[in-house]
């Protein structure tokens, strides 16, 4: 259950035109807050979700519906989900993605080591992307049960900030260096936003799931 809720910066994002929005990710009520924040603001989200939640009856058919984008982990897939990503901004939709690719492991829940993706898509296309933090899904239905769910309504805040400059990385030689800097580069506008939607400061270093500790965020590479 949530309150009210706390939208802020809605002004940034793109009326029409190719986006893509990247947000950290704290609860499975995430893509459902998210997309009524973007819809309300205009802009109907092309999320990249799990393959399995496709194979599910009901949910499968209604993400097809609404054109989301499957992504095929650890597969021959894995790929394609960039390349129809890809299309998707070409046909000028706004593109959703969390570059953790899963619920933050970090326990004070802060954004953790991304993927690369986004960086990748953004870099190959030119899209804008918009960062987006947000908090309160994580109160009202906690991630992998660490705390009771609440059961009166719980605020939620959505911040979502000015494009992020990745102009300084098209002009690197060095391509995989190029799109590992956008990728922390993205993280840290996310951060940002994060700390102004919880109204705290993040840490200095950044959770990496495989060493199970936070290492410096240049490292935070998943």
């Amino acid at each position: 259950m949530t309150k009210k809720p706390d939208w802020r910066g809605g002004e940034n994002l793109p009326v029409t035109g190719p986006a893509i929005v990247v947000a950290n990710h704290i609860s499975s009520l995430d893509p459902v807050l998210l997309g009524e924040f973007l819809a309300y603001s205009g802009r109907w989200p092309h999320y990249l979700a799990r393959a399995n939640l496709f194979d599910m009856k009901l949910l499968g058919r209604l993400l097809r519906a609404a054109e989301q984008i499957p992504v095929y982990r650890g597969s021959l897939h894995a790929g394609d989900a960039l390349i129809a990503a890809e299309a998707a901004l070409l046909d000028g939709q706004l593109v959703v993605i969390y570059p953790e690719g899963t619920i933050t492991f970090d326990p004070d829940e802060w954004p953790m080591a991304p993927h690369t993706g986004a960086a990748r898509l953004a870099l190959r296309t030119g899209a804008p992307v918009i960062p987006v933090g947000q908090w309160g899904a994580n109160l009202a239905v906690p991630p992998r049960n660490i705390r009771p769910m609440r059961l009166r309504r719980s605020p939620v805040t959505m911040v979502c900030g000015p494009k992020i400059d990745l102009s300084e990385y098209d002009a690197d030689p060095d391509r995989r260096r190029a799109v590992r800097d956008a990728t922390v580069h993205i993280m840290d506008a996310i951060t940002t936003q994060a700390e102004l939607a919880r109204g705290a400061k993040a840490p200095a270093d950044r959770w990496l799931p495989r060493r199970d500790q936070r290492v410096p965020r240049p490292e935070a590479i998943s």
